[in-house]
């Protein structure tokens, strides 16, 4: 399999049992399979010396960072760029269909000094989504208990003013 940013075979490297392919010898960017990134992204899960032995630094090979890059495995195929998280501080590269993701030089170690823990990292998502849609939520809520109100009140004044008679009428 060819780097997607500059073309260099990857090598495969098993860390904590998940082989990844990792471009040594050229841009220093890391491959992930599905799930894969999901199981290292946190300090906790393995030291950054493993990866850092692994990733030796020697001359990089320079990539232009604003290139829309091919994914790896498969073929044709552009991968969506996104932010990792909701800080909004490292943007991957993810396949649409194979749903893996390239990270470039160095971007694992910033993902994985965003937050200490999956609960930290919900924690965020749901403090950053309470900001966004929380006001929206409350109105739409309210409309919708105003609505619901309004509907049992036209129920009642029918109830009142339909005499008893037009329901024996009708079932006769």
């Amino acid at each position: 399999m060819n780097c997607p940013a500059c073309n260099n075979t990857l090598t495969e490297v098993s860390i904590e049992n998940i082989q990844l392919d990792i471009c040594k010898g050229g841009c220093g960017g890391i491959w992930f399979d599905r799930f894969e990134l999901q199981q290292l992204d946190e300090p906790h899960e393995f030291t950054d010396e493993h990866l850092v032995d692994v990733l030796a630094k020697e001359s990089r090979t320079r990539t232009d960072p604003s290139q829309r890059l091919q994914c790896p495995k498969c073929e044709d195929v552009v991968m969506m760029r996104h932010f990792h998280s909701v800080k909004k501080e490292v943007e991957v590269d993810q396949c649409p269909k194979c749903n893996g993701y390239w990270l470039d030089d160095g971007e694992l170690f910033k993902i994985r000094q965003q937050f200490k823990t999956e609960e930290e990292k919900n924690q965020a998502a749901q403090n950053h989504f309470s900001k966004l849609f929380d006001n929206e939520l409350t109105a739409m809520k309210k409309e919708s208990d105003e609505k619901a109100e309004q509907s049992q009140r036209i129920a009642r004044m029918f109830r009142l003013i339909t005499p008893s008679y037009y329901y024996s009428k009708l079932k006769n």
